[in-house]
């Protein structure tokens, strides 16, 4: 290990050129013929006369050039009507035959309600056929719409909770 504090040592000494001497005469002579040649060429074309360069004033030229267009036509007015802010969809009311049959039969004064059919009274059914209930999401269609749920009870498509659900009208 060498002290760090010591004077350093001086570097090696350079090895001899490897290259024989008719290589590196070789590279003398190509380099100084390229030289002398490149000399040869820059003078030859002058001949050592200096030629004035002579430049001739052009009157400048003026282009004016007129445009013609046609008007575009001006715009269309037309009338603008307000329409409803958002079309009530027709509500129909479909019955089985068997609420028909309950409807047209005879009353036996008893209120057990056997006599509702409990399902396909709904106006309005989902894209599954079943009845909507109350809490549901409504369909961009029926935004509006009031119809019955499965029990009969009434309920509307009204935006609520940040979205348009079935609520009890």
């Amino acid at each position: 290990m060498t002290n760090p504090y010591a004077t350093p040592m001086p570097p090696a000494p350079r090895p001899p050129d490897t290259r024989p001497l008719r290589k590196r005469v070789v590279v003398w002579v190509g380099g100084s013929a390229l030289f002398i040649t490149g000399v040869f060429i820059g003078t030859a074309g002058n001949d050592g006369q200096q030629q004035p360069v002579e430049t001739k004033v052009k009157p400048a030229t003026t282009i004016t050039a007129t445009v013609t267009a046609t008007p575009e036509p001006g715009p269309t007015v037309t009338e603008t009507v307000k329409a409803k802010a958002k079309p009530v969809p027709t509500v129909t009311v479909t019955r089985t035959a068997a609420a028909k049959a309950a409807d047209s039969g005879s009353d036996t004064g008893s209120d057990s309600g056997a006599g509702e059919d409990t399902t396909g009274t709904c106006s309005i059914v989902s894209s599954s056929g079943n009845c909507y209930s109350a809490g549901q999401f409504c369909r961009n269609s029926d935004h509006g719409a009031v119809t019955t749920t499965a029990s009969g009870a009434a309920i509307k498509c009204a935006y609520s909770s940040n979205a348009w659900r079935w609520t009890y009208a």
